[in-house]
């Protein structure tokens, strides 16, 4: 049964394959691979490609028998969730709803700080834990994201490119820097 939910899984029939492991879990609920099989079947409703990038990725693990496997997917899944929850508020909908009042500073701000700071760490670390930087445009992303890679912000920076890949599929500008990150 497990088999048969992975292959419809596979073929993008996510209502099958998440009744499937629902069935699956019913009966043996610490079943490990039906629960993540769960997971991701719900997560392909909104992110098809993601979801299939990490289910291919845990059948690899698994094939090499990786005994954490279960846990790596698990991390991912919580990365993809910040991520996305992230780049949510970083972009605060303002892409969406210009009229609406800005709670923190813009980008256009946030850069004078910068000029006035004489850098990007020394302004980032006065206002990272006081306030947010609101981003309304996709370059002002890719610009903040590209800071923060060249300022070793690298961990905070993979968060919010995650995210920015979900909305942003396909560009380069995002691969490249998730290239610089990895070195």
């Amino acid at each position: 049964m497990l088999e048969r939910a992975e292959n419809h899984f596979y073929r993008g029939d996510y209502d099958e394959a998440l009744r499937m492991y629902g069935l699956l879990l019913k009966d043996f609920p610490e079943l490990q691979e039906a629960r993540i099989g769960a997971i991701l079947s719900d997560i392909a409703y909104e992110n098809d490609e993601e979801a299939q990038a990490l289910f291919e990725y845990y059948q690899v693990l698994k094939g090499e028998e990786n005994e954490d496997a279960e846990q790596i997917i698990e991390e991912m899944i919580g990365s993809l969730d910040d991520a996305l929850e992230k780049i949510s508020d970083l972009l605060d909908g303002s892409l969406f709803a210009r009229d609406e009042t800005i709670n923190g500073i813009s980008y256009a701000d946030f850069k004078e700080l910068v000029e006035l700071r004489g850098s990007f760490r020394r302004a980032f670390e006065d206002i990272m834990f006081s306030t947010r930087v609101v981003i309304t445009e996709k370059e002002e992303l890719l610009d903040f994201l590209q800071q923060l890679v060249e300022n070793g912000f690298n961990e905070m920076a993979m968060r919010y490119i995650e995210g920015a890949a979900v909305a942003y599929p396909g560009e380069t500008r995002i691969q490249d820097l998730i290239e610089k990150i990895k070195g």
